[in-house]
């Protein structure tokens, strides 16, 4: 996808409420929780005020279903209840679940029929703000190995965990080692967080600028970056550059990463990106491509950056999670509390459409299982007002939608 200054085709806007600043406070500001909330399964299906909106079978019914080629997976509904702001997802070959709790530091293992087990605690994290443990990934050739990202109180890192002998159904995941340190971090802002293994095999860390707008442009910074790198967070074979992990730069604070799996553009990377006062972003990523913060904000920033796909009003999306399909993109909205399924047109995208708006509260991640269905997690323990069964995981399938 070509800058602005390349004869793209016109990026599309997304308007909607009158915008509020974002520089009040952080994009996703934490307030204590009145209560430890204690994970738990949930047979209830349906929205914030449990009613069956997504049409999913009568709770007391068997909620799995054994797949005729692959894993269980779950079927729609509220999934668990009662988790702690969850924050990243990764499946597992069996079709269980591994969330990361930001401010707890725990790792969680969710089954296809809403089962909740702690796999881990990882230590030495840091929760403040925006900060904590956040993005996690299974290694598709070795899943008994799992990556997350974490702040501590030096830097953001990147650190293995592996299941204890190699087995998956051992259930308890230890720290290995560190495998990428010194992103630099924030005590409240700006921490970037999202891990996912590429179709290439490599792992992508999404990076914010940590409040320090200058470091998005900076080449020796890895602040401001989606960064590329192997398994031991060497720098990956093919960067722009080939001993540093920079994928591409002048980012604000991306929170969602993906790729179309199949068809003609199979392979293409999708990030989210939380802008500041005006502008969010949906970006089509390039190696090597500069995505202008802080000179622009949204697009028109000239040739030497990249446009977005799409913008929103903050007040409509900050986007985090995404999940990408060969037909859609899936885009998880905190601020906005809604999903936002974006269709995809080739190399560009068709007209944004809101869907559950306001039925679960903030979004912060949007994962599809191996069946087709929508794993979506809330975020709504860490600011505003939980609901009893916050934050929960719901399931809901996207035909239904």
């Amino acid at each position: 996808m070509s800058g602005s200054g390349r004869g793209r085709a016109a990026a599309l806007v997304v308007a909607g409420a009158t915008v509020a600043a974002c520089t009040s406070g952080p994009e996703d500001a934490s307030t204590p929780a009145s209560t430890d909330a204690v994970p738990s399964a949930t047979a209830e299906p349906g929205g914030a005020d449990g009613s069956d909106d997504d049409g999913a079978d009568d709770p007391d019914d068997d909620r799995t279903q054994d797949g005729a080629d692959g894993p269980e997976v779950a079927e729609p509904g509220v999934l668990a209840t009662g988790l702690r702001s969850p924050w990243g997802l990764t499946f597992l070959p069996d079709g269980d679940a591994l969330v990361t709790e930001r401010d707890t530091a725990r790792i969680l293992r969710i089954s296809p029929d809403g089962e909740v087990t702690e796999a881990a605690v990882v230590p030495g994290v840091a929760h403040g703000g925006e900060g904590g443990l956040l993005g996690i990934a299974a290694d598709p050739e070795d899943p008994a190995n799992v990556y997350v990202y974490a702040t501590t109180d030096e830097d953001n890192r990147v650190i293995r965990l592996r299941f204890d002998d190699g087995e998956l159904d051992s259930g308890h995941l230890r720290v290995q080692e560190v495998v990428l340190e010194g992103i630099p971090h924030h005590p409240q802002r700006h921490n970037g967080g999202r891990l996912a293994f590429g179709p290439d095999g490599f792992l992508y860390v999404a990076s914010g600028d940590a409040d320090d707008r200058s470091a998005a442009q900076d080449l020796d910074s890895l602040a401001g970056k989606i960064l590329r790198v192997d398994r031991d967070g060497d720098p990956a074979a093919g960067n722009p550059t080939s001993d540093s992990p920079v994928w591409s730069l002048g980012h604000r604070n991306v929170q969602g990463l993906g790729w179309i799996p199949s068809g003609e553009d199979a392979g293409t990377m999708v990030a989210s990106e939380f802008g500041q006062d005006t502008w969010d972003e949906l970006n089509r990523i390039e190696p090597g491509e500069n995505y202008g913060w802080p000179q622009v904000e949204g697009d028109g920033g000239g040739a030497e950056y990249t446009d977005p796909l799409l913008t929103w009003r903050p007040a409509d999306a900050s986007p985090s999670g995404i999940a990408v399909t060969e037909e859609e993109v899936y885009v998880a909205a905190l601020r906005g509390e809604s999903l936002w399924r974006v269709p995809l047109d080739g190399a560009d995208v068709g007209e944004p459409e809101r869907l559950l708006a306001g039925e679960y509260g903030r979004l912060r991640a949007a994962e599809v299982d191996s069946a087709g269905q929508l794993w979506l997690l809330t975020s709504n323990t860490s600011r505003g007002a939980p609901a009893p069964e916050d934050d929960r995981i719901v399931v809901v399938d996207p035909d239904d939608l």
